[in-house]
């Protein structure tokens, strides 16, 4: 157990990059509560930062919340590969990223905004409504009341 643990020093709630945490999670469990970081990559960020994985969210310190946003923010600087970020090679700057909560809605938002101008088969399923990636709809994807077919007894008495 680290240092912090033995002050005894436990907070119900830690605002990590802009979202309020619950102290009793598990350090890469209360990162994935972060949008855009997952279980993984909060497992990655604890042992870069050098913070044992099992220990709670609410006995950090405010340096190592700090060193946390830090790594986040910039995550190419600290040796994660850039294979692990969410999103390569963006279409303005060209630049790998790691992007989280609003930054992360927006630019999803602004992709299919931008392939819905563009007319792009993916932006026409997007403004209809439909499936984007190959699935099919023969069954699924259906909007709209659900009509059920009846079976057995009550089809029966229904036809007489």
């Amino acid at each position: 157990m680290n240092n912090e643990m033995s002050e005894g020093r436990f907070r119900h709630i830690v605002r990590i990059a802009g979202v309020d945490v619950e102290g009793d999670l598990l350090i890469p469990y209360g990162l994935s509560k972060i949008k855009g970081i997952g279980y993984h990559t909060g497992l990655a960020i604890a042992r870069i930062v050098g913070l044992d994985p099992q220990s709670r969210i609410g006995y950090l310190s405010d340096a190592d919340v700090r060193r946390i946003e830090d790594v986040i923010s910039n995550p190419l600087k600290y040796g994660i590969p850039d294979w692990y970020l969410n999103r390569r090679k963006d279409y303005v700057s060209g630049a790998d990223k790691h992007l989280i909560s609003a930054d992360l809605i927006f630019e999803a938002r602004s992709d299919i905004e931008r392939e819905v101008r563009t007319r792009s088969w993916r932006g026409i399923r997007h403004q209809l409504g439909l499936k984007v990636r190959g699935q099919r709809t023969h069954t699924t994807g259906r909007i709209g009341p659900v009509v059920g077919v009846t079976k057995g007894k009550a089809a029966q008495q229904k036809q007489e």
